[in-house]
């Protein structure tokens, strides 16, 4: 574990939506050594939502990409370094916290978590059921248990498209299911999927269902807008990226409170009971899901993480034992 250690870092923050970009920016403009942890531009919600018309500051519609990327670029501009990995794992305990991503240990002073809501409460039929029996939800942790194997990928944001293409390394064919006709990756990177041998993709197909009797043996799919019977199509996995409500906060195993939805709590300064550890955004489920207001949760935790690092800040809240 020493070896894959990263730099120590004084703010670490786990997403890179409108609250962790928001967050980097006012971390790293006061002189801290800031870096986020990240899947993809695409894989929350702002980065798929396509047209955003009530941001302050921006005349006329824009997309949640473009948005997503113009604070990205203003936090890398003050020298936050963004860092393509997903946080599967973490300990609090310490001074020193850790993060563990699928390719690195990260270590820092303090975190803010800006994970989101993309956890989902509408899952496919059977998904739940052959969760760990064939179902996964990162082909860079599973890919190697489908090796000459047949598994489909089911999303639209460039983590699907990223997973899917990791996955045909392994697999004797990649079925690419995603919802909507348009992808929310480049043409470029599109076509890079594409063009793999054996990849087959399947635009505006909807998977229904997940089968099988132990393990994944098939899914059910029907095309978009069509009124045929729909289609089954035997596989061995099935790996999902598809949006949701639910916060993500499974890497944090249970060493924060939450509420009985499952949301961080935190107190008036956005920290969590661990003094030192933050939480912002939709996976806080406080307020309505807008991204002006995750962007002022990030400005919040920023501020404080920077008092709390320096030793001005003080305890707002009495979490009892």
């Amino acid at each position: 574990m020493t070896e894959a250690l990263k730099q120590n870092y004084d703010v670490l923050i786990i997403g890179g939506g409108p609250a962790g970009a928001t967050a980097a920016i006012y971390a790293a403009r006061s002189g801290l050594k800031v870096a986020i942890v990240d899947k993809g531009l695409t894989t929350g919600a702002l980065g798929t939502t396509s047209k955003i018309a009530n941001f302050p500051g921006f005349d006329g519609e824009v997309s949640g990409m473009e948005l997503l990327q113009t604070m990205r670029k203003q936090a890398a501009d003050f020298g936050a370094e963004f860092i393509n990995d997903r946080a599967i794992g973490t300990d609090l305990s310490g001074e020193t916290r850790l993060v563990f991503g699928n390719y690195e240990v990260y270590s820092a002073r303090s975190i803010i978590i800006a994970t989101g809501s993309m956890g989902r409460s509408n899952l496919i039929k059977g998904e739940s059921e052959l969760l760990g029996r064939g179902v996964s939800y990162c082909a860079v942790c599973d890919a190697a248990f489908f090796k000459d194997k047949v598994v489909a990928v089911v999303g639209k944001s460039d983590e699907a498209v990223e997973e899917a293409s990791y996955l045909a390394r392994f697999a004797q064919a990649v079925h690419f299911f995603a919802p909507t006709n348009q992808i929310n990756v480049s043409e470029a990177e599109l076509a890079a999927l594409s063009s793999l041998p054996n990849v087959v993709m399947h635009l505006g197909s909807q998977v229904k269902e997940i089968f099988g009797e132990n393990k994944v043996e098939g899914i059910s799919y029907q095309e978009k807008g069509s009124t045929q019977a729909e289609h089954s199509l035997p596989i061995d996995g099935a790996f999902v990226y598809l949006q949701g409500g639910k916060p993500i906060t499974d890497f944090l195993q249970g060493q924060l409170v939450v509420s009985a939805e499952g949301c961080l709590q935190v107190d008036r300064e956005n920290q969590t009971n661990i003094p030192g550890v933050y939480a912002i955004g939709d996976v806080i489920c406080t307020h309505v899901k807008q991204a002006v207001i995750a962007a002022g949760d990030g400005a919040i935790a920023a501020i404080a993480a920077e008092k709390w690092l320096r030793g001005k800040s003080k305890p707002r809240v009495d979490w009892g034992s």
